[in-house]
């Protein structure tokens, strides 16, 4: 009999999941699965993992993103954090998706074993919600910097609700630029 050590939790954005990972804990501290291909898969991460990242933000309220690729790069990340504590949001961009531009936020921690399942077709971002944050991000896809694309994080169209005043953010993310009218999204 096989013990699944993830429960996986649909959110309103169809096929972004929460990954809650079950630690083992005793004396001597804890053994969590972080990956297991065949139950991820049935949560839909159906491709191998091609590039793991690993980051590190110093500063409390500093933000990263909103960032994807295009295709054929897309790209699907699982996301979590390793030390600290950040607010995670990934923003629909999928043209025609009924849920188009909206978004969907999640705390992820050293301590709550929530990962953050981000399908193709998504923007990704996150602020620190704590000094020193560090996070990993399994992802489907090497980095293309030709398929690189991003969305603005103070863009009013989209609205994310920031829990933290933005101490930091790189020139690059700050400049992204503004949706108009004539965003469509990408094609998938």
């Amino acid at each position: 009999m096989r013990i699944s050590r993830f429960e996986i939790e649909n959110t309103l954005l169809a096929g972004l999941k929460v990954i809650q990972r079950e630690p083992i804990e005793d004396a001597r501290g804890f053994f969590c699965r972080f990956f297991c291909a065949e139950e991820l898969e049935h949560a839909g991460f159906r491709k191998s993992i091609a590039q793991i990242n690993h980051t590190r933000t110093h500063k409390i309220g500093a933000v990263r993103g909103l960032h994807f690729q295009y295709p054929p790069n897309s790209e699907m990340k699982i996301v979590s954090c390793l030390r600290g504590e950040v607010i995670d949001v990934a923003v629909d961009i999928r043209h025609g998706s009924p849920t188009f531009l909206q978004w969907h936020s999640q705390i992820l921690s050293d301590k709550n074993f929530t990962s953050l399942l981000i399908p193709e077709g998504f923007a990704h971002g996150y602020q620190a919600l704590s000094s020193d944050c560090e996070l990993i991000y399994l992802h489907s896809e090497i980095y293309e910097p030709a398929s690189v694309g991003a969305l603005n994080v103070k863009d009013p169209k989209i609205g994310i609700f920031w829990p933290i005043e933005i101490t930091d953010i790189s020139e690059r993310d700050i400049n992204h630029p503004m949706i108009d009218d004539t965003y469509g999204g990408i094609l998938l």
